[in-house]
């Protein structure tokens, strides 16, 4: 591509250009905040749009490195909506003397690296003293997706720890007590989601230049086809360089021992630089199978946050913020429904409200609950048996090592009203029944004594760590298993 003088905007301006420009704007302004907005965004000038072709002018070469480090997908999006999927986008950067011309930059939406990134193509000015030498443009794929924020992260009581801390860590990495952060819970609660949230934070406010976020699988991938390539000092180097490094599913790590020991050598030398580490995993570390000892050791260091499947509380939240997200008002009763019935993770909600607002769209129904009905039935393994009181009282019997039927007695045996106690807090949770069935159900106590059982219980959890880590395991068990 010939290179062209750079109109200056204060004697030329291309309206069709600042037109385009500004629709771009406009989308691209809903996924990023304020201050990424103002910073990196308002800088850009429009300088002329040629057919499906548009031409921006950036202050210098890091504001362009940085674009396209941490905005490459999102600015693809915008450019493929406004100017279609043939549409392309050249850079143009401005040197710091007016010679020579500045250099001129591609961003082709179609032509691809093989690792997604766009291809940008230049051609370099005459040298001078001032001129920017250039045999390769670098894009560092943080592989954060822009979606996830923690301004759509629901908080609730479940998951109130690790979005707290992984606030605290990405307006500080490398700064704080929690490092490493490990994150644990079960499949589909939002654990990857707060991890690109703490990311794209970091970048958003300046807190880190150099962000990854990468699976372990992908680690271990890229380790082996480093070692197959006589490139492992090359692959250390690049993950042993960054500001803050996020390593989802380390419990895929386990078995691989020469990718462990990698790995903990990466582990150490970001530790010792003060560089901030985050990880994700299904369990607590200490639970981990197939782990070097040195590594599990590593890993309980910081702070381990764990993240419950969501309350009732919560999950009507998501739905309604999911829903409103999606331009579709549900009624509360199906909220409630949906709610009530789907209670394992924030996935398996999203799948069921994704699939309900397809149906009516595509049958042309209205959403009420017979058609909420029909999608749990098909979305949520043909509608899985709801939890039951019964099925509550026979696992915290076993837990505790107490007769089945001893929570139904009059004894006040310390051990007994604990438990009882216990399941009379998760019937409360995890059923629908009213206080005065949950009440019926242990021995025909009203609902008053319901009531005064779930408040001891909360308190007693406030009050003692294990205790809590025991309702919160059984709560875990009756959820995924649902018996």
């Amino acid at each position: 591509m010939e290179l062209e003088p750079v109109q200056s905007p204060l004697l030329e301006i291309d309206h069709d250009a600042r037109r385009a420009w500004e629709q771009c704007l406009s989308k691209i302004q809903e996924r990023v905040s304020s201050l990424s907005y103002k910073t990196w965004f308002q800088p850009i000038i429009p300088l002329k749009l040629q057919a499906n072709k548009l031409t921006v002018q950036v202050p210098s070469q890091f504001f362009y490195d940085w674009v396209e480090q941490h905005y490459n997908q999102l600015i693809r999006d915008a450019i493929t909506s406004v100017l279609g999927p043939e549409g392309k986008l050249y850079y143009s950067i401005s040197s710091d003397d007016e010679q020579p011309p500045p250099i001129q930059l591609e961003l082709s939406l179609q032509t691809q690296h093989e690792n997604g990134g766009a291809v940008a193509s230049f051609t370099a000015p005459a040298p001078s003293r001032s001129s920017l030498r250039i045999t390769e443009l670098p894009i560092l794929q943080n592989n954060l997706n822009s979606r996830y924020t923690f301004e759509n992260f629901i908080k609730g009581d479940s998951n109130q720890l690790a979005r707290a801390a992984a606030m605290a860590v990405a307006n500080n990495p490398g700064g704080t007590s929690f490092n490493p952060l490990v994150i644990y819970g079960g499949t589909g609660l939002g654990k990857t989601h707060l991890m690109h949230a703490l990311g794209n934070y970091a970048i958003a406010l300046g807190k880190a230049r150099r962000v990854i976020y990468v699976s372990s699988e992908k680690f271990t991938i890229e380790f082996v086809e480093a070692i197959q390539q006589d490139k492992v000092n090359e692959f250390s180097h690049f993950y042993r360089s960054v500001d803050l490094l996020i390593v989802d599913d380390i419990q895929f790590f386990s078995g691989k021992e020469k990718t462990q020991d990698n790995f903990f050598h990466t582990f150490n030398t970001l530790y010792q630089l003060g560089k901030q580490i985050v990880l994700s995993s299904d369990v607590p570390p200490k639970e981990l199978k197939g782990l070097d000892e040195r590594l599990i050791s590593r890993f309980q260091s910081g702070l381990t946050a764990d993240i419950q499947p969501p309350d009732l509380e919560t999950r009507i939240a998501i739905l309604r913020k999911k829903s409103e997200d999606s331009g579709f008002e549900l009624p509360q009763d199906v909220i409630d429904f949906i709610a009530t019935n789907v209670t394992s993770n924030v996935r398996e909600l999203e799948g069921c409200l994704i699939s309900l607002i397809a149906r009516a769209s595509l049958d042309n129904r209205e959403i009420g609950i017979d058609l909420a009905r029909d999608v749990l039935k098909m979305v949520v393994n043909e509608m899985r048996s709801p939890i039951t009181i019964d099925q509550i009282q026979r696992v915290v019997c076993e837990f505790y090592d107490l007769p089945e039927d001893i929570l139904r007695a009059k004894t006040r045996k310390q051990e007994v009203v604990l438990a009882r106690q216990v399941a009379m807090f998760l019937a409360k949770e995890l059923t629908s029944s009213s206080l005065k069935t949950i009440g019926l159900h242990f021995g025909g106590r009203d609902h008053s004594t319901v009531i005064h059982a779930c408040q001891s219980v909360q308190d007693h959890m406030k009050e003692d760590p294990l205790f809590r880590q025991n309702v919160d395991q059984l709560k875990r068990h009756l959820t995924l298993t649902g018996r």
